[in-house]
């Protein structure tokens, strides 16, 4: 129903028939909190909500894009440079993607494309990640420019970097284009080591919920780059990039003389990072192995090194609303030792994450939105497909 309500509107809009319809994944991180941006380890799914588009190509040299409930977008091509102006817009995205997509082109042509997405704003689900890897799957389409899923992802996280401006780890875009549950390992970032996992988690006997916390983003940005920031000074110290290249050993040789440069945050949240990469090979062993108790275990431990270490749940300066805390706690008391709960994504608002038994999903969902909000808790699944052409149009 939702392809043939986009096919009417794309007539609509546009004035002629849909050729294709594309799809690309939301995402949940399932470990490896704040790792990507240190070229380190993560666990990530692609989830059953998505941006999905309505296409047909246009015979101009532009691409239209008009989402639902936003402006068009319109960008000529050949595409420039990124443009300080259009820094964290869509329209920075779309040209971001067609930047890197079209020296691989065979054919470059304009197309129109109506969207739409369940994948809301804010979610933790990476909405942004869903849109560009759509973007990439339909110019690969398009022009046949042969891109791999993987590749799909490295253009969307340059698109994010280099045009929109913001300094996103590949996370997030990787899960997407891919799909399914996935390891990822950043050591090398031209080439990250993927290793596919069999989740099941209807046979497990549980059900993935994404909570809302009640407390948005707006007015955080500097928190999220304190994070990747005070990690930098680190790594400054011992001329290095990223912690991926600092020996763990190393780093605990110079803490006397490291905590008077670079303070006591920097440090835990170093420690963070290195030990929720070796949290999650262990949950990648735990996984392949048929052990999700195990696995459940390290969630918990993931979850609280964000909090004790990353400190990533309360905002600097919130004493009287802590929404994120509350809701972590929340779910904590209502699971009773069962499943496990942890702080999803960029942290300090949005959302967490819970896998929750079967047995307590209505009780437990009813009694998260009693208190949180009708519509707060939203029971997911995971998607086996990445970004993909979903249908031919006849």
């Amino acid at each position: 129903m939702r392809n043939e309500q986009m096919k009417t509107q794309f007539l609509r809009h546009f004035g002629l028939e849909a050729q294709w319809i594309f799809s690309a994944p939301g995402r949940t991180e399932l470990s490896g909190n704040h790792t990507d941006h240190q070229r380190g380890c993560v666990l990530a799914a692609a989830v059953n909500l998505d941006s999905r588009a309505a296409v047909s190509k246009n015979g101009d040299n532009c691409i239209r894009v008009l989402s639902e409930g936003y402006p068009l977008c319109t960008v000529s091509l050949p595409v420039g440079e990124p443009a300080e102006a259009e820094y964290g817009t869509t329209l920075s995205l779309i040209r971001g993607v067609a930047a890197a997509m079209q020296p691989l082109a065979k054919e470059l042509c304009g197309f129109d494309c109506y969207v739409t997405s369940t994948v809301l704003p804010g979610s933790g689900l990476s909405s942004s990640a869903a849109f560009e890897v759509l973007m990439g799957v339909i110019m690969n389409t398009l022009w046949d420019c042969g891109c791999s899923a993987p590749k799909i992802a490295q253009i969307g996280q340059y698109a994010e970097n280099v045009y929109f401006g913001k300094p996103c780890g590949l996370m997030d875009q990787m899960a997407s284009s891919v799909g399914s549950a996935v390891a990822i390992d950043f050591a090398d970032p031209d080439s990250p080591t993927l290793t596919p996992l069999a989740l099941d988690l209807e046979a497990l006997g549980y059900d993935l919920c994404i909570i809302d916390s009640g407390a948005d983003h707006a007015g955080l940005t500097d928190l999220y780059a304190a994070i990747p920031g005070e990690l930098k000074a680190v790594c400054k110290y011992f001329g290095v990039d990223v912690l991926r290249q600092l020996p763990e050993e190393r780093f605990y040789s110079e803490l006397p003389r490291l905590r008077s440069l670079v303070g006591d945050r920097a440090i835990l949240r170093s420690v963070h990072c290195y030990e929720e990469n070796k949290r999650v090979q262990k949950q990648t062993e735990a996984l392949q192995r048929g052990d999700f108790d195990e696995f459940l275990r390290l969630v918990t431990a993931s979850g609280s090194s964000s909090w004790r270490l990353l400190q990533n749940v309360i905002p600097e300066g919130h004493t009287r609303m802590q929404e994120l805390a509350f809701a972590l706690t929340l779910a904590e008391k209502l699971l009773d030792g069962q499943g496990a709960v942890r702080v999803h994504g960029g942290g300090f608002a949005g959302t967490i994450q819970a896998f929750v038994p079967h047995s307590l999903l209505e009780t437990f969902r009813s009694r998260m939105e009693a208190v949180l909000g009708e519509g707060s808790c939203h029971v997911l699944s995971i998607r086996k497909e990445g970004g993909i052409l979903m249908e031919e149009c006849k």
